[in-house]
């Protein structure tokens, strides 16, 4: 008989975590956010102290921002690594199942731990016990179920032996690659068993790389060879696979044209030759008009998001085929593409060995010229004296941004815009758009610099975001984790209460103005932010706002600075047609109006 080492299910865990690591040697669980209350405080929090630095904890403000931070980590490590949050059981447990929706929406790697009930039974019902009066076998963590790639409930120690290794495969996963929870039940946690010790020998988890059918190759160069028009659209699977040099390779070598989604955006750089920056509902009018007239579209790692799709309106061209290269099969057959699954960076190079020296040559100059000119427009520092707009934001940013910079947002105004005018440096871009998640954003960047330490790392933020989670920037601030946060105040959720207006609707509870409220909130961003740590100001204009952002480089701690802006300007270019149903029937004309517009338009939808 092997031998056995005994330990209590939560000291197993910790120390099997401790002891995974990726392909390059590095730890893939890199540590542990933990808030302890009743149902993990005595088991999982007695085993990670113990373990100590061998996998650390870290003290966060809130379970869901505790996630968004770890998610962050993940997607900015290319999924190599990733993280693990515990919690209590009752709210601390559902307080991240947003953030679970928000990694499988993304296809990023975390691990949660909720405390559970008791698996005896004993004390039932426990504090916080949802208790079903038709299945005894429920519990509140049930509801993680359908936002995770793998869930397991660990009702007795030994079960950790299957549970954990499966958990590491789905983490490690090209294809299934997402959240998994282990619902640890609280007494289990506690409870000691004879655990195997060969269990807790180091163990490497490479990266996978499939590699497509060779009939499925064939197809791809095939069709490659017989379009004209051909276009890339880059997801995010292409930065997971580290694919950012055969893109740009396959790209240039064929003379085909790159358009980004939200996710692949700065898989090339901006002043690449052939990327013509963000595609769909958020596009450049390079990106869209290349789209609109491509023959075949290529997708690479991507989901084909309505954003991204123009709600299936943009590829219009008469004849159009989809070819989708992507490592999980639910999305290389979408909308009858031509599929090729397999891995990105193994796909691209093995079809264009296939091409040799075939060129398609589209040429798109002229119309990336012509978007640089329009885009620098709407960037450039106001003149007069009104607020500035959003566009002009990004025109301060990206002017005091240099190779290191990494923009990020997640949801609101500035997701749009940034994918619409940044021009990033190759990785100088995260986005949370799969889920768009408010109040991922400063919990993210947070989660972006401690990946990438030497990243100048700059948060975009509305005032509704940052007031729907913001604590911990307070974190940011006891770890000394600098990074610069822009909270642009428009007094509401100005994004939208545009597409209300847009989609005939009269403005209503967005603005604070248009909302019921007796006082008309007059917030002080600056003190909030100073009072949990940060280095907080408020910038007056756009000159102003460049020259923080230079000194904010300088701190070790997070910085903060608030600017009022323009609640009604939107982009002010680029974009296409979005797919927000607007009511038949209407008392207001303005709806009505809308209406028509809208049936205008989705009679022009593909349904393949």
């Amino acid at each position: 008989m092997s031998e056995t080492i005994r330990l209590t299910a939560a000291q197993a865990m910790v120390r099997w975590l401790s002891v995974q690591s990726n392909a390059e040697g590095e730890r893939f669980v890199d540590g542990v956010w933990a808030i302890f209350g009743h149902g993990n405080v005595a088991g999982l929090g007695e085993a990670l102290h113990a373990i100590g630095d061998d996998l650390p904890t870290w003290r966060g403000q809130n379970e869901q921002t505790m996630a968004h931070a770890a998610i962050a980590f993940a997607k900015t490590s290319k999924r190599k690594r990733a993280m693990a949050v515990t919690s209590s059981i009752g709210p601390g447990a559902t307080n991240m199942v947003t953030a679970a929706a928000l990694a499988h929406v993304n296809r990023l790697p975390i691990l949660l731990i909720p405390g559970d009930v008791f698996a005896n039974r004993g004390p039932d019902p426990v504090l916080q016990q949802i208790e079903d009066f038709e299945d005894g076998t429920t519990s509140v963590n049930d509801c993680f179920r359908p936002v995770s790639r793998y869930f397991d409930r660990i009702e007795r120690p030994e079960q950790l032996l299957t549970a954990l290794p499966r958990a590491m495969q789905v983490m490690t996963d090209a294809a299934a690659c997402g959240p998994v929870t282990l619902s640890f039940c609280q007494d289990v946690q506690a409870e000691a068993y004879d655990y195997p010790k060969d269990f807790f020998e180091p163990r490497f988890w490479p990266k996978r790389r499939p590699r497509a059918d060779l009939s499925e190759l064939h197809d791809a160069a095939d069709l490659i060879r017989k379009a004209r028009r051909p276009v890339i659209v880059a997801g995010g699977g292409v930065i997971y696979s580290e694919a950012e040099d055969a893109l740009s390779d396959f790209a240039t070598r064929h003379g085909i044209p790159v358009v980004e989604t939200q996710a692949g955006k700065s898989a090339l750089a901006w002043d690449h030759p052939m990327n013509l920056g963000g595609v769909g509902v958020t596009g450049t009018d390079a990106a869209n008009a290349v789209a609109a007239d491509a023959d075949l579209v290529i997708g690479v790692d991507t989901r084909f998001q309505d954003f991204t799709t123009g709600s299936w309106t943009l590829f219009q061209a008469e004849g159009r085929k989809l070819l989708s290269i992507n490592v999980a099969a639910y999305d290389a057959q979408k909308r009858g593409a031509t599929p090729v699954q397999g891995d990105a960076l193994e796909s691209l190079n093995a079809i264009s060995d296939l091409l040799g020296d075939h060129s398609a040559q589209v040429a798109a100059d002229d119309l990336k010229n012509n978007w640089i000119e329009t885009s620098d427009a709407v960037m450039a520092a106001p003149n007069g004296d009104g607020l500035p707009t959003d566009a002009q934001v990004i025109g301060a940013v990206q002017r005091q941004a240099g190779p290191d910079t990494v923009v990020m947002c997640a949801a609101g105004t500035m997701p749009g815009a940034l994918h619409t005018l940044w021009r990033p440096a190759q990785g100088g871009y995260h986005m949370e758009y799969g889920f768009s998640c408010m109040g991922y954003e400063i919990a993210g960047a947070m989660g972006i610099k401690l990946a990438r330490p030497e990243a100048d790392v700059v948060c975009f933020i509305g005032d509704g975001s940052y007031m729907m989670a913001n604590s911990e920037l307070a974190t940011a601030v006891m770890r000394r984790i600098p990074f610069t946060t822009v909270i642009t105040d428009n007094r509401g959720y100005a994004c939208i209460n545009r597409l209300q207006k847009g989609t005939g609707g009269a403005p209503f509870n967005n603005m604070y103005e248009n909302a019921r409220v007796e006082t008309q909130p007059q917030i002080d961003f600056v003190a909030h932010a100073a009072a949990m740590g940060a280095h907080a100001e408020k910038a007056v204009s756009i000159a102003e706002l460049e020259q923080k952002l230079q000194d904010a480089r300088n701190r070790d701690i997070p910085s903060v600075i608030v600017l009022d802006t323009d609640p009604h300007t939107g982009t002010g270019a680029g974009g296409s047609w979005w797919d927000v149903a607007v009511p038949e029937v209407s008392t207001r004309e303005e709806v009505r109006e809308a209406r028509a517009t809208y049936e205008q338009n989705r009679d022009r939808q593909r349904k393949v």
